[in-house]
This record gives C-alpha cells, structure tokens and sequence, in this order.
C-alpha cells in the first residue's frame, strides 16, 4: 500500500496515517514522493475545488508498480456528485453535482483519496483523529467495505455531519472486521 501526497500536503502528517494503517489494517506502507494535483480535476462550480472521483481515477491510471492500493492526500477541498441508487443525480440537483467530501475511495478498488481541507480544529488532537478516521474509511472501501450502520463504526457514512467522525472509534466494528475477514479468505 502506498500514501500518495500531492503538492502542499503537510509531510509531518504523513507518518501518522503511514501508522494508522498499519495499526488498523496491518498493511505495510510506502511514502511516495510529492506529485502535483492534476489540473483536468479542478472544478470552480460552487467553490474551487478538486474533483474526488477525478483523482482517483488519475490515482489509478498511474503505474506504480507492484502496489495493490494507493491514496492520495491533499489538503485541497475535494468535490463529488452526489446520486441515488438508480444512478440519478440527487435532488436538487444545484446542491448535490458538486458536493464537497473529505474523501472518496473505490469500492473495492485500487485507489482512494483524503483531504485535510475542512477538518481543522483548534484541538491539534481533534485534527489528527479526524484524519486518521477518514484515511481508516477510505482505505476499508478500497478492501471492499461499504458503508455501515453500526453506530460508531469507522466506515459509517458521515450523514453530512462531522459529529459522526468525531464520534466514530478508530477502528471496525465486529461485523466490518468479519466482512473483511470473509473477503481475505475467499482470495
């Protein structure tokens, strides 16, 4: 697995999701060096952001050799559109074709992608753990983990709100370390 950052991702952060992924998934990590944001992904529709879904997908057209996983981190703001399960934009449509995310990943997939841009705290801890919460999120999507309901749970949808990051634990629930178990075995 490797950490990707692009241009102006603070390299003192970089440790810390290196170990957190470790810690909670026991992939070994690589750092990369610093690569620039793709400017096909920037988007200026509500806000200048960059596109999620964008990134990944350059994440993943990228060779990297012999590594199975890759997230990029940034602390640009990051965007997605938002759709129903028919595929549909959601209504309205003006709030949902560019919604801001902390991160977006394949579910499963090769590729995610994290940002630092709208969790910041005045508690430096507060900060950290919001990082480390969505890195743990990205990456479990990319291991095939969808959104949970347990309350709680590292991979429980946001709802919109950064209470449920703050309140998530930094780890699976039972049933989301037995899906991952599950899906281990059958490969």
């Amino acid at each position: 697995m490797a950490l990707q950052p692009f241009d102006g991702f603070d390299k003192a952060l970089l440790d810390t999701v290196k170990h957190t992924i470790r810690d909670v998934y026991g992939y070994q990590v690589v750092v990369l060096e610093e690569i620039d944001m793709p400017q096909e992904s920037f988007v200026n529709i509500k806000l200048p952001r960059y596109r999620a879904d964008s990134l990944i997908r350059f994440l993943r057209e990228k060779d990297y050799g012999s590594m199975d996983y890759v997230m990029g981190l940034t602390p640009n703001e990051l965007s997605h559109t938002k759709k129903d399960a028919e595929g549909q934009v959601k209504k309205p449509a003006l709030k949902y074709i560019d919604w801001g995310v902390h991160g977006l990943g394949y579910c499963p997939g090769p590729t995610s992608v994290a940002s630092t841009a709208k969790i910041e705290s005045e508690n430096h801890k507060e900060f950290i753990s919001r990082l480390k919460k969505i890195c743990i999120h990205e990456f479990g999507h990319n291991l095939g983990l969808p959104h949970c309901p347990t309350e709680k749970c590292v991979m429980q949808d946001s709802g919109e709100k950064m209470s449920t990051i703050d309140e998530a634990e930094l780890k699976l629930c039972q049933n989301c370390r037995e899906k991952l178990n599950s899906f281990n075995l059958a490969h």
